[in-house]
């Protein structure tokens, strides 16, 4: 397992489109790839856990990435939190 904490700069945090975006990446890995907020797990390839959360800008985040592509998709997590959650 791989972990990492992170704050969201996208002005929008993980709502509607950024959510779809970073969901949609992390579908792409057979790791399960979670973000835990205020103490909650979040399970990061579904978009409508991720919009549940309510994650803002400015709000700090850990990604956990469990599995045989764990780096792969941590690094991938962090490049679409770090560059605004661009495609």
């Amino acid at each position: 397992m791989v972990s990492r904490k992170i704050t969201v700069t996208n002005e929008q945090g993980l709502h509607m489109r950024p959510a779809s975006i970073f969901s949609r990446a992390m579908t792409s890995f057979s790791s399960e790839v979670n973000i835990f907020f205020h103490d909650k797990k979040y399970n990061a390839k579904s978009v409508m856990m991720l919009m549940s959360a309510c994650i803002k800008r400015g709000a700090e985040i850990e990604i956990r990435c469990e599995g045989e592509d764990e780096e792969e998709a941590m690094n991938k997590a962090v490049s679409l939190i770090e560059g605004g959650l661009e495609d």
